[in-house]
Order: structure tokens, then C-alpha cells, then sequence
């Protein structure tokens, strides 16, 4: 038997276009509720086209530490997503090796900053 799922996004702009607010909810949640969200990536592949269609969208209160988190744990889910749908374990590993010298970069310009 085949059903429908929902994901619904609402952004609240401010007067610059900017995101204030990101808010998020899906059927399949056990709350149904709007849950609220800082940042968002959100990929599609479009076959006809044959290429990806992305929103990426950030509010004012996103910090560039939470952005670093962000990615580093996106590029980690990716490389699993990749890995359990084409089987290819070793080009999974350097995504995530990929990840961890990204996280160690990060670390680094943090510890260090460069100079101006």
C-alpha cells in the first residue's frame, strides 16, 4: 500500500530578504508540530535536467562556529548516505576523511587565526 508524507518549510523574512526564522515540520514526525531550525540544505536531483536543485538558507542568528558544525556533520551524513546507496566504502571513507580535515582546518583557524 503506498502513502503520502509531507515536509513543510516556512520561512519568516525580514524587511531584507533576510531569513529571521526557519520553521519545520513532517507528517512522519511524532510531535506534528513546527520545529524551529537555524540553517537549512535541502539537495534535489532533477533527472530531466540532470542536476541538483538547492535551497540553502541561514537565519541572522547563525553563528559561524554552528555553521562549521553544520557542514562538517553534513558532509559525515552524506558519506554515509553515499556509501549505503552505491556500496563504494572507499570513496565513503575519503568523504569522510574529506570531513575531518575540514572539522581540523576549522580547529586550526580558530586556534590560530590568520593574520590581517
Amino acid at each position: 500500500m503506498s502513502r503520502e508524507a509531507e515536509i513543510n518549510i516556512k520561512v519568516k523574512l525580514g524587511d531584507d530578504n533576510v531569513p529571521e526564522e526557519i520553521l519545520w515540520e513532517a507528517t512522519e514526525s511524532e510531535t506534528n508540530q513546527l520545529k524551529k531550525c537555524e540553517a537549512m540544505l535541502l539537495s534535489m536531483w532533477d533527472k530531466e535536467e540532470k542536476n541538483s536543485l538547492n535551497i540553502d538558507l541561514w537565519t541572522k542568528n547563525m553563528e559561524i562556529p554552528e555553521m562549521n558544525a553544520l557542514y562538517f556533520y553534513t558532509m559525515m551524513k552524506m558519506a554515509d548516505t553515499y556509501e549505503k546507496a552505491t556500496n563504494n566504502q572507499e570513496l565513503a571513507k575519503k568523504m569522510r576523511e574529506y570531513a575531518n580535515d575540514f572539522a581540523d582546518s576549522v580547529q586550526e583557524m580558530t586556534t590560530n587565526p590568520p593574520a590581517t
